[in-house]
């Protein structure tokens, strides 16, 4: 069974990194530079209770992405929230020049605030470790600012704006995360494509193999796994290259298929449903007049007059 290591306040994190206590309980900026594992907590897995921001630097070699293989040296950004169960494996050769830094920032801290709301908002928390931000060093400079404003603040004597300046800041830095994740989807679109035919492979299979009949209705998660892609990270890249969700282009997909078998097969109605997954009729029928305007008889029988 998976060892999963449970850390609950973020003196808890300083603890299994050997670093001294945290300047303040509910939020903290550490260097990389300075972690060092303890050796009990190398083969295990880790949930937090608290947000982890990080940026590492020098990493070594290449970065999985999804399915992609990538070089990108500069900096590779992750996204944990509460609850999240994550493990990163240790990289290869020496780790003596690795950089960058980790913001942890406790729910506590944003209690009473609009970011509390808000950050959970934020898709990126959603995907998974394999799903990165890649910065460049022009970004990365951006985000170094604002850690240092963060960290430059909670180290001042604490007053009534101390908190909402940090919050500010905190903020700044999930906007430009966000703007670079949409940068990061605009150029990375050759990938993009080919997650796309892979997709269209796949759905394509599902039903030629004939898993639909077994498994019932194409998921999203389904296709997700076999991607190795988070459900979230899938949606958010399809809508960039197509307009549409992960579960609008499964649904577009399954009346493209229903029309073909109403306009070139004798099949019923309910022989369809059932070969593209459906377990009642009725939820055929109502998706295909949502999406056609037509009920199948209706869209069969039109086509018959065409």
């Amino acid at each position: 069974m998976e060892k999963i290591q449970k850390l609950r306040t973020i003196k808890e994190f300083h603890q299994t990194r050997n670093l001294p206590p945290p300047a303040h309980p509910l939020i903290s900026v550490v260097d990389y530079e300075d972690v060092q594992l303890q050796p009990e907590y190398f083969d295990c897995s880790w949930t937090l209770d608290f947000y982890l921001i990080s940026l590492k630097k020098n990493i070594g070699g290449k970065v999985k992405y999804g399915q992609q293989t990538y070089d990108f040296d500069e900096g590779v950004m992750f996204f944990i929230a509460p609850g999240q169960v994550f493990r990163i494996e240790p990289t290869t050769g020496s780790l003596s020049g690795r950089s960058g830094w980790m913001l942890l920032i406790h729910p506590d801290f944003l209690w009473n605030t609009s970011l509390a709301k808000e950050i959970k908002q934020y898709e990126y928390f959603s995907y998974t470790i394999h799903e990165a931000l890649f910065v460049s060093k022009k970004e990365d400079d951006t985000m170094m600012d604002i850690i240092s404003n963060i960290r430059r603040e909670y180290h001042t004597n604490i007053d009534k704006f101390s908190q909402g300046i940090i919050i500010s800041q905190i903020e700044t830095l999930l906007k430009y995360s966000e703007r670079y994740y949409n940068r990061q989807f605009i150029t990375r679109k050759r990938a993009g494509h080919q997650m796309l035919e892979q997709l269209e492979s796949l759905f394509a299979a599902y039903f030629n193999d004939d898993i639909a009949t077994t498994k019932g209705l194409p998921t999203v998660q389904y296709f997700a796994e076999k991607l190795h892609l988070s459900p979230k990270y899938l949606s958010t890249m399809l809508k960039t290259l197509t307009g549409q969700t992960a579960q609008q282009f499964i649904h577009d997909k399954l009346i493209d298929l229903a029309k073909e078998q109403l306009s070139i097969t004798d099949l019923s109605v309910s022989e369809i449903a059932y070969n593209l997954g459906f377990e009642h009729t009725q939820s055929f029928s109502k998706l295909f007049k949502s999406k056609t305007s037509f009920t199948p008889l209706e869209f069969r029988k039109s086509f018959n007059m065409n």
